[in-house]
């Protein structure tokens, strides 16, 4: 009802509920600012007036009262905009008859939701002092949290039984839909029952302080299911734009300007108990662009200051820093980082614990007093990256430098910073042994041309940063307000793209194309292909991260089990592609097919790899002639002999080929 909504208004501070997304520092009387959530900018233009209950933003032109920007920053309905505000102002909301959040919908659906789930943690944190929560507590005093640490953090313990939650939450008058839909219970073959049975539960809230979700972590042997166990996607919580811990660090966070990314809910719960309050971690998935958007919000992105990244001094701007084991998987998860890095104008680090210990662990170990060090022990994630890089390779030898420096080039080339690229040109010709700065520097600046122009065509029709009026509203896929200015191309150097006038190279890309938008009808001769098969660099490479991903036989098992999408194919081959081939294989994966009849995708398909192993068998048959061309055979008579043989052999291949084709 419309009085309610002024309620609402007036009762909903817009400070309190805009600081929780941005970083708002004072900008005269009675005025805030800090960076737009709805459009890409590095000077704040984002105004704040608490006064008059407004915002505005002067680069952009983005403005309204608080719940228009919860309803913009959020993807939130009008309806589902109040009822979240009312939740936090405390005013009881009417609804006029037939009222409802969208067409068919229950009005206050998303309210039932975080209710259910407000009710579902009480009841889980009332339950970890019952007798059954045994293991649960010992798993706690065995990492050192006491009572107290649980209770801050909203840990509770879901019993072991079938449907004690369940039960519960129907005497508390939530229908069966609004249960299933919350992802508290799952559907079986008799029926629902509880999702979380005999594990330990964290709450999983958003940054306002709403619990959206849990994280369950596996006690007993008995259960056959994963370690730790995760809500599922549904209406109000998506894994990719939450973050634990967030709720309780957003404040050390703005006010710090420092956030540190660790990997597991113990690990944040160390963080905090040993004096680091702006820790954070992601729920079931990787560090993605989504987070990012969500961090430098709190942190300000108010730019970075070369020299300190260097020197390991606190920075002057914002900081992220990275928490990663020291074994292999923690050094590929460092490098996943790097790539959204270029999300960020502040300075961003990592901290490896060369022991392979976890905050968690660290802390039981050694103290509250090493988790803090290993914090203020961090490297800059550059150094990480190429240092890491250059481990691939021997150093001592003159092949060896020239090819760390083709691998190093692209990573220094992606630096942003012009005042700091040529800091980490320097460091790169020392890490490499080289005397000569000058052939560093050049390789560096011809991968960084090459970028610039990849990024350039990538911008096209973006305009610069405050030139796009940013804010609509989230659709199925995931699309937040200022998202176009959050997901743009990620301006790092890449391989020089091939000639797509030589025909040769179009058949590859083509064939490219396919594997990857279609893998499953793609014939598995794809995979005898050898690491020649590609002439193009770029194509080799990409050709390289299909082959590590599994082949196209993963491809497509990946996609049968994704009914046809082959969305998790394309990420595995990106997880698996160097930093410079990624963009590539981005291009690749939403290229148009030529071929664009469904009945003949199959032959098209095939087609594209008989072409390709044509074209292998030709240049190997023009290898082996020029080969028996520069023999003697009187010299050498067993290998000429044995040359020739092969070539006939080869051009015999290539016979049976065209005539199955």
């Amino acid at each position: 009802m419309r009085e309610d909504v002024d309620a609402v208004r007036e009762r909903a501070r817009i400070e309190e509920v805009v600081g929780a997304h941005v970083g708002l520092r004072p900008a005269g009387v009675g005025s805030l600012k800090g960076l737009c959530p709805f459009h890409d900018e590095r000077t704040p233009s984002f105004h704040v007036r608490p006064q008059v209950g407004r915002y505005h933003c002067f680069g952009c032109g983005e403005g309204g009262d608080v719940i228009d920007f919860v309803q913009k920053v959020d993807g939130l309905g009008f309806t589902e905009a109040v009822e979240h505000l009312a939740g936090r102002a405390g005013v009881q909301l009417r609804y006029e008859e037939g009222g409802a959040a969208r067409p068919g919908e229950e009005p206050g659906r998303r309210r039932r939701l975080l209710d259910a789930h407000q009710v579902a943690e009480q009841y889980y944190r009332e339950q970890l002092a019952a007798p059954g929560a045994t293991a649960a507590r010992q798993f706690l005093a065995e990492r050192g949290f006491d009572r107290a640490a649980a209770e801050t953090f909203g840990v509770g313990y879901a019993p072991a039984g079938w449907d004690h939650l369940l039960r519960h939450l129907r005497g508390r008058g939530f229908t069966e839909p609004e249960l299933e839909a919350s992802g508290l219970v799952s559907q079986g073959q008799r029926g629902v029952y509880d999702r979380f049975r005999g594990r330990l539960v964290w709450p999983i809230r958003e940054v306002t302080g709403d619990t959206v979700g849990f994280g369950a972590r596996r006690l007993l042997d008995e259960d056959t299911g994963p370690k730790y166990l995760n809500t599922p996607e549904t209406p109000i919580y998506r894994k990719s734009h939450v973050l634990y811990g967030l709720d309780l660090a957003k404040r050390a966070i703005a006010q710090d300007k420092r956030v540190v990314v660790v990997e597991g809910y113990t690990d944040v719960m160390a963080m905090h108990l040993s004096g680091v309050p702006g820790a954070v971690a992601t729920c079931g998935t990787a560090f993605g662009s989504d987070h990012a958007r969500i961090l430098r919000r709190l942190l300000g992105d108010v730019g970075s200051t070369a020299g300190l990244q260097l020197t390991g001094g606190r920075s002057l701007g914002g900081e992220v820093v990275f928490t990663f084991d020291g074994d292999a998987a923690g050094q590929k998860a460092a490098l996943r980082a790097f790539a959204e890095d270029q999300t960020f104008s502040m300075q961003t680090f990592v901290s490896v614990e060369p022991h392979g210990y976890d905050p968690c662990d660290l802390r039981q170990r050694q103290g509250p007093d090493a988790v803090r060090a290993l914090v203020e022990q961090r490297q800059p994630l550059f150094e990480f990256v190429v240092r890491s890089t250059l481990r691939a390779f021997d150093l001592r030898t003159p092949e060896g430098r020239v090819n760390a420096l083709r691998a190093a080039a692209p990573a220094v080339a992606s630096i942003r910073d012009g005042a700091l690229r040529p800091e980490y040109v320097r460091l790169l010709t020392g890490w490499l042994g080289m005397e000569d700065e000058e052939t560093v520097r050049r390789a560096v600046q011809a991968v960084a041309r090459q970028g610039a122009g990849v990024a350039g065509r990538g911008q096209a029709g973006r305009g610069e940063a405050g030139g796009r009026a940013g804010g609509r509203g989230r659709g199925d896929e995931g699309a937040g307000p200022g998202a176009d200015a959050e997901r743009r191309p990620v301006a790092v150097a890449r391989m020089p793209a091939p000639d797509r006038r030589d025909p040769v190279t179009q058949v590859e890309r083509t064939a490219l194309e396919v594997v990857l938008q279609l893998p499953e009808l793609v014939p598995v001769e794809f995979d005898d292909l050898g690491e020649s098969a590609f002439e193009a660099p770029a194509h080799r490479a990409v050709h390289a991260a299909v082959r590590a991903a599994g082949g196209v036989a993963a491809g497509r098992a990946l996609a049968e089990a994704a009914q046809g999408t082959a969305a998790g194919w394309v990420q595995r081959v990106l997880e698996e592609a160097a930093l410079p081939v990624q963009p590539l294989v981005t291009e690749l994966a939403v290229a148009p097919i030529p071929e664009d009849r469904p009945d003949m995708l199959g032959a098209y398909a095939r087609g594209l790899v008989l072409s390709l192993v044509d074209l292998g068998y030709t240049r190997h048959i023009a290898d082996l002639k020029g080969r028996l061309q520069r023999m003697d055979p009187a010299r050498e008579p067993d290998l000429y002999r044995d040359t020739f043989a092969e070539l006939v052999a080869t051009e015999t291949q290539r016979i049976t080929l065209r005539q199955s084709a």
